[in-house]
């Protein structure tokens, strides 16, 4: 990140858990993150300074510093969000199916955003994507997996385990799909993880 990008009286980083999540700040963070994904489709995030960010979301220097350490942190912040959004799915919406991860509207989303992740990738940032989504998937699949009816009672450890393992598959087919143009549908590729899910598991 470039010197222009910083002032130097910037305080320490901020740990994202102290953030405080209140109306106003969600909004905020929203429309930085909408500024920052506009961007990336338009050029390679390496080229995307913090103040253009800034004015393609009316947001104040002063604020954005507030909620994020750099663009990087942003990014970071909005993977996150969805991740948490596609691992918990399932669980908030008390689904009574066996799915243990909403694997269609997650390829559905991918495929509706590929300039995005094409930008990831150009970027060299798509390991990251892949990186947080291991330990996501992993506690979405977990909590299903104990919830589930389908299963006699599985020890913690081994629980924690199987769902890390399945975490990877899942990385694996949704890397598998975008290196092939996507082509299959997002339901076909949800019908086949959880056929291999059951099939391991049982």
């Amino acid at each position: 990140m470039s010197t222009n990008d910083r002032t130097t009286t910037q305080k320490s980083p901020v740990p994202r858990a102290q953030r405080r999540p209140d109306k106003r700040a969600h909004r905020t963070r929203q429309r930085l993150g909408i500024a920052l994904v506009e961007l990336m489709q338009e050029k390679s995030i390496d080229e995307v300074s913090v103040q253009e960010v800034l004015d393609r979301a009316a947001v104040g220097r002063s604020t954005f510093y507030l909620h994020f350490n750099d663009k990087n942190d942003l990014l970071l912040s909005q993977l996150e969000m969805f991740l948490n959004t596609m691992s918990s799915m399932l669980i908030l919406n008390n689904e009574k199916s066996h799915r243990v991860m909403p694997v269609a509207e997650m390829f559905d989303h991918i495929r509706s955003a590929n300039k995005l992740y094409r930008a990831l990738g150009d970027a060299g940032r798509l390991n990251d994507f892949f990186d947080l989504a291991q330990t996501y998937f992993a506690r979405g699949i977990r909590q299903r997996l104990a919830d589930s009816n389908r299963l006699p009672h599985i020890p913690r450890r081994e629980l924690a385990a199987r769902a890390a393992a399945l975490a990877g598959c899942l990385i694996s087919l949704l890397q598998w799909w975008i290196g092939h143009e996507a082509k299959d549908s997002p339901q076909a590729m949800d019908n086949l993880f959880h056929k291999m899910v059951w099939t391991g598991l049982q």
